[in-house]
């Protein structure tokens, strides 16, 4: 991805997202500490205070990029084929590793990130909503109880983890990470559920 041209015209929601564009990608290929504020608006074409403008830090620069890398759009679920649930959950498996490999960079160094009260926030928003896309995808017009929400969260943290020793490790390629989360996703949605829920 190359710099724009300075100067060049835009509306500022599409400017906004040009230069979210390349904060993910400069804060996927280096540290944070590495990249500064300088660097992003070079990158992005705009000048520094254009940055302060739209995000005020290079920290909520940094946020941003994670939550938009992290929640899943309400539209990824109207984007799924029809079919049965197995179809929608091997569907949705391949959004999601779609979205890690193409933007690995920033999901690698988020995953680096322990401990961020910040970074554990967005974390802990997005596997809601995440939650919620899951239920929408697979469970439509049903009762969600509980369980079944708490069973989804815990099969976020195992996506995570998967997807890294899949782009990290290289422990397993896509297909089988693939094959591992559809079948636990299947398994989480089909686990019985107890009585009076």
């Amino acid at each position: 991805m190359s710099a724009p041209a300075r100067g060049r015209r835009l509306e500022p929601d599409a400017r906004r997202e040009e230069i979210l564009d390349h904060a993910s990608r400069l804060f996927g290929e280096r540290a944070y500490g590495a990249v500064s504020t300088t660097e992003l608006a070079e990158t992005a074409g705009v000048a520094r205070g254009l940055i302060n403008h739209y995000f005020g830090t290079k920290r909520a620069l940094f946020l941003e990029a994670v939550q938009r890398l992290l929640e899943i759009p309400e539209d990824a679920v109207a984007e799924l084929p029809a079919g049965t649930r197995s179809e929608r959950a091997g569907a949705a498996v391949d959004w999601f590793l779609d979205a890690v490999e193409r933007h690995r960079g920033l999901w690698l160094a988020v995953g680096s990130v322990g401990g961020d009260p910040d970074i554990d926030a967005i974390i802990a928003e997005a596997d809601e909503i995440a939650v919620e896309r899951v239920l929408a995808a697979l469970f439509p017009g049903e009762a969600h109880p509980e369980v079944l929400r708490s069973r989804l969260r815990s099969f976020f943290g195992m996506a995570r983890a998967a997807s890294r020793e899949w782009l990290r490790r290289g422990a397993a390629d896509r297909a089988q990470t693939h094959a591992l989360l559809h079948a636990v996703l299947l398994t989480v949605a089909d686990l019985p559920r107890p009585t009076g829920e």
